[in-house]
């Protein structure tokens, strides 16, 4: 199993040592990778898009032909903050997006990087930090969308078939996000 994670911008590195930490806790035979280009996103399993910021990626997925990869290939994708946005068909901002979520996505809903802020979450039967940094919300979903999490009844963390949005950032907390996208979703 292979297991990218989209360094394009944002926080590649903690998504990276995450990842590795939540392979080795599975006790499975993965490797991990940093990917840039259509060719190295091609040969992954499963893909996780990491915060940062939602433009950018999104131009220089559409540049380097990644969005193309990923539409084409289908692998299971889990995107964190900017990632969710990504994921999403619809969000308030005018920016290239997958549309692999039906959901509808609003950019910044928490208020800008000052009021950046922890809270336990409850999500997957179990409570953790969720660390909210210019944080997303989902607005609508579509019915094949499943809500896996909320906070102040702000939808907060979604999937659609193999496909994984979090509005917060676990790289930062611990690997039971990671653990349950590649327990779940890619295999």
């Amino acid at each position: 199993m292979r297991i990218g994670i989209l360094a394009l911008q944002g926080d590649v590195s903690e998504h990276f040592e995450m990842t590795k930490k939540a392979v080795k806790n599975l006790k499975i035979d993965a490797e991990v990778v940093k990917v840039k280009t259509k060719e190295e996103v091609e040969s992954c399993d499963g893909l996780i898009i990491p915060g940062g910021e939602s433009t950018v990626i999104g131009k220089l997925m559409e540049k380097t032909s990644i969005k193309e990869t990923i539409l084409k290939k289908k692998i299971p994708v889990m995107g964190t903050c900017a990632g969710m946005i990504l994921l999403a068909k619809e969000t308030d901002y005018p920016q290239p997006l997958l549309g692999i979520i039906d959901m509808k996505v609003k950019r910044n809903a928490f208020g800008r990087q000052r009021e950046s802020f922890e809270e336990k979450i409850k999500i997957l039967g179990k409570e953790i930090t969720g660390v909210f940094i210019r944080a997303p919300i989902v607005l609508e979903v579509g019915p094949d969308v499943e809500v896996l999490s909320k906070l102040d009844d702000k939808i907060i963390a979604v999937k659609q078939g193999k496909n994984l949005a979090l509005a917060f950032h676990p790289e930062l907390v611990d690997t039971s996000i990671h653990e349950y996208f590649i327990k779940n979703l890619i295999k």
